[in-house]
């Protein structure tokens, strides 16, 4: 089997090859690296089963050899963030709605057979019900979540008119090895975890009570992969999380350190819990990896973060002031 990824030196997309080449797959991977990074991948250095192409995805014409041949593509390819998704709109939606229709069309001209698209569950906004299923009001925040579910209804639409077999996952707070250093004052496990290395207080938002479904990054491409093997979800969107949901606080303790903390943010929920009753019924998928386990392997392995930046109450009032202006 032949698969592509698409953002595949990234973060998710990174370990998403990994799982695909331990299963033998032949797999192609398409990365612009404007966050992606080559070292993510040099652990495959010497694989013959493996090709990393420079492109962009919305270059359609570029990327359309790369798909022959191609059985499954993975997509997850896109820009993150809030507060640049608020600076930029125009760029967001390039990437991920221009870039995710570039790919829906290379995959139909290819006749490809399975597309999983990296859906999120900032769908959701503010949710009224938590856990929170598939079938909870729509209400994005902010421009990064607006062009991701976009993007997830041109799937839905592709799937519908054109036939081409597409699933929708829609994760939550996803963490694990290799987490993004980028971005403006970005995920929570990265600034944590570079406030250790440079023994700084942990910054938590608010009173640290605050929960998140944290859900560890092997047990999303695992749940991505299950997904291209079924033909039961074809045409479906799915909630992928931890099956709970954990305080800021919880997590601060398992990394150990001193805390500070700064003002609460709007537009952000005070839980994030997804029901993942449709994936267990239509897949039988699982998750497999604690809150513990998932700590210890981050820990195990925070030299990744020797380089990120080192935030401080100071910097991220100044990185953030967008997010209070636009989201207040």
């Amino acid at each position: 089997m032949k698969a592509l990824v698409t953002g595949g030196c990234g973060f998710i997309g990174s370990h998403m090859v990994d799982l695909l080449l331990e299963k033998g797959y032949s797999v192609v991977v398409i990365d612009n690296f404007s966050t992606g990074r080559p070292s993510n991948l040099s652990h495959h250095n010497d694989n013959e089963r493996l090709s990393i192409y420079e492109k962009d995805i919305c270059d359609n014409k570029g990327i359309m050899h790369l798909f022959e041949g191609v059985d499954k593509v993975f997509h997850f390819a896109a820009l993150a963030d809030i507060v640049p998704s608020i600076e930029n709109p125009i760029g967001y939606h390039q990437s991920n709605v221009d870039g995710t229709i570039s790919i829906l069309e290379a995959a139909k001209k290819n006749n490809v057979k399975r597309i999983i698209y990296a859906a999120s569950s900032s769908c959701y906004g503010i949710p009224d019900e938590y856990p929170t299923n598939e079938k909870a009001p729509i209400q994005p925040q902010y421009p990064y979540a607006l062009t991701k579910n976009i993007g997830e209804q041109y799937m839905l639409h592709w799937n519908e008119i054109y036939k081409l077999p597409t699933t929708c996952m829609r994760f939550f707070n996803v963490y694990g090895p290799r987490s993004r250093t980028s971005g403006t004052y970005g995920a929570v496990f990265g600034v944590f975890l570079a406030q250790k290395l440079n023994g700084s207080p942990y910054t938590v938002v608010g009173d640290g009570t605050q929960t998140r479904d944290f859900t560890f990054v092997t047990d999303i491409a695992d749940a991505c992969l299950a997904a291209s093997d079924s033909d039961a979800c074809i045409g479906e969107v799915m909630n992928v999380g931890s099956g709970n949901t954990y305080s800021i606080n919880r997590l601060v303790e398992l990394l150990g350190g001193k805390v500070t903390y700064i003002p609460k943010r709007p537009g952000e929920p005070d839980c994030t819990f997804a029901d993942i009753t449709k994936i267990r019924k239509l897949l039988g998928w699982e998750p497999k990896v604690s809150l513990e386990d998932g700590v210890k392997a981050m820990l195990d392995q925070i030299d990744y973060w020797k380089d990120a930046p080192v935030w401080n109450p100071e910097n991220i009032s100044e990185a953030t002031k967008d997010w209070f202006k636009y989201l207040s």
